[in-house]
């Protein structure tokens, strides 16, 4: 009976170790940011919204002056001349700074002529799972979408239920825009 709880004891031991994959970035995803090397990033088995992981990013020292994040890039030609939302979940805990999704527009020559990375609406502290959205206008010159989430200073955050959406253009963009000529120079819109 003793080796039987013995074995059951290394086999949750080893569950636990082996459920959550540090740096083992997800499929088609990558590191970026200013720090990249000073965080974590990977899939996490214990911890996620829905389905069976999320992806996660933790500090991994004790104090960071910069940000890391997990991304992604894709074409932006299904999306040209659209309204397009970017949401997702993210719960956060013991951030010194903040967190949040990001979601850049970069025209062929690599400028970004869209972006909004909440902070202005910034993930702070402990959070539970929370949805967070971005709304950006795609313009016809748009080459690539990138986008990921984020996370600045120390803490750890996961993210889970990514989704990239057209969406009417009554929604309210959230983010900055280069216009293509000026507008509302008389403040009555």
């Amino acid at each position: 009976m003793k080796k039987l709880t013995q074995l059951l004891f290394i086999f949750s031991i080893a569950t636990l170790l082996f459920s959550f994959t540090i740096d083992s970035v997800p499929s088609d995803w990558f590191k970026a940011g200013s720090q990249p090397s000073s965080y974590e990033m990977g899939i996490d088995n214990l911890i996620f919204k829905s389905g069976k992981s999320s992806a996660t990013i933790q500090s991994a020292k004790k104090k960071i002056k910069g940000f890391g994040t997990l991304m992604q890039t894709c074409l932006a030609d299904d999306y040209l001349g659209k309204r397009i939302k970017l949401s997702g979940f993210v719960k956060s805990e013991d951030l010194s700074d903040w967190a949040g999704f990001w979601l850049r527009i970069d025209n062929n020559q690599g400028k970004s002529i869209g972006f909004d990375n909440m902070q202005d609406r910034a993930i702070k502290g402990t959070t539970d799972w929370v949805k967070y959205e971005i709304v950006l206008d795609v313009p016809e010159s748009a080459a690539t979408l990138n986008f990921g989430a984020l996370l600045s200073g120390t803490g750890k955050i996961w993210f889970d239920d990514l989704t990239i959406e057209i969406i009417e253009g009554n929604t309210l963009n959230t983010g900055t825009s280069t216009l293509k000529k000026p507008s509302n120079l008389s403040f009555e819109k």
